[in-house]
């Protein structure tokens, strides 16, 4: 398996890795905890640490390795461990901001093919959240699958799920039910051999029971559910990625509290397609949506077209992403300082004394 799954490996990571075949081994980060890595090469799973150089031409948190890498490995002879020399150039990024008020970026998974955004049918469903995460889901440029879970929980599911297509702009959506069966084929569906998908949500949405059942075992244990928030006890605490029985690879990552955007303008743009058209349809070029006459956006909210909360939502994030620039300038800035002292430092060694 493990060497059939290197084999198949995406042809532009094999012609990177041309370029490091001397000596060193293809792998792909599979967990990492605590700056320590499993990595699974051909001739199975590494424990991995990162260079001596990796980590001193390394700046930022994103700069190390994440769950679904590929990486260029030295071996540790007759250790079965080794060590990270390169991270090869990563297809797809789905990050958010660190939660918290540090403005920085948190890698959640890379080189993914399919993003299943899962949140629950019962009283957690937040359509204004679902948002967010459809916002960073088109900023990395992955294909989001929405599947709400605990379907049998739910009184109307086709209420829900007409209030879900309301936002997601033609994204696929699959009611699931692990206790019923209810949609778990069509999940399957979408876990194609040589691909790889991520499974990400809000913490208690049902993550870790889907993933016990697609990859046949019970990996993730499970808790029952809260009677007085309807929610699941979340029990994922680190990313990792599994291989499926079909070849397919899935990471599975911890329960999100707060998703905070992350150099999102051109995903709220996708995200929120309906208001930028109606945007354009204003007497008013420079129309503030407040009360100027000929206001397409006013007139559609007044005719029941779009939702208030909606339109609402659409601002907060424009606010938020434009205070993130402001933070990000700023922390730009001190970055760069950073690098320059820390080459400078390597290139003038301080004397002995």
């Amino acid at each position: 398996m493990n060497k059939q799954f290197i084999i198949n490996a995406p042809q532009n990571i094999l012609e990177q890795f041309k370029n490091y075949e001397d000596g060193y081994v293809l792998g792909r980060v599979v967990l990492e905890h605590k700056k320590m890595y499993k990595v699974i090469t051909e001739h199975g799973e590494w424990l991995c640490e990162i260079s001596g150089k990796f980590h001193y031409h390394s700046v930022l948190s994103s700069d190390y390795p994440s769950v679904g890498d590929w990486v260029a490995v030295k071996e540790r002879t007759g250790e079965d461990k080794g060590i990270i020399e390169k991270v090869l150039d990563r297809s797809i990024k789905f990050s958010r901001k660190k939660a918290g008020n540090e403005t920085e970026e948190q890698i959640v998974a890379v080189n993914i093919d399919e993003l299943m955004i899962v949140t629950s049918l019962n009283d957690d469903l937040n359509l204004r959240r679902l948002e967010r995460y459809l916002i960073l889901a088109w900023e990395s440029g992955a294909n989001p699958i929405i599947v709400l879970s605990k379907a049998d929980l739910c009184e109307n599911i086709e209420t829900a799920v007409q209030e879900v297509e309301n936002i997601s702009m033609g994204v696929p959506i699959i009611p699931i039910s692990i206790k019923t069966g209810t949609g778990l084929d069509e999940v399957v569906r979408y876990l194609h051999p040589g691909k790889t998908a991520a499974l990400i949500g809000s913490s208690g949405v049902g993550k870790s029971t889907l993933l016990n059942h697609l990859i046949g075992y019970q990996k993730q244990v499970i808790q029952e559910i809260r009677e007085d928030d309807s929610k699941g006890k979340h029990t994922t605490t680190y990313r990792e990625l599994f291989i499926l029985e079909n070849g397919s690879c899935i990471i599975d990552t911890p329960g999100m509290r707060e998703i905070q955007l992350w150099e999102s303008s051109e995903g709220l743009h996708s995200g929120f397609s309906d208001v930028d058209i109606l945007a354009e349809r204003c007497r008013f070029r420079n129309c503030t949506h407040q009360s100027e006459p000929g206001c397409a956006i006013r007139e559609a909210i007044q005719e029941g077209d779009l939702d208030e909360s909606r339109f609402q939502s659409y601002l907060k994030l424009q606010r938020e992403l434009a205070y993130l620039d402001r933070k990000t300038d700023k922390r730009a800035q001190s970055e760069e300082r950073k690098k320059w002292k820390k080459i400078s430092q390597g290139s003038n060694p301080p004397r002995k004394r």
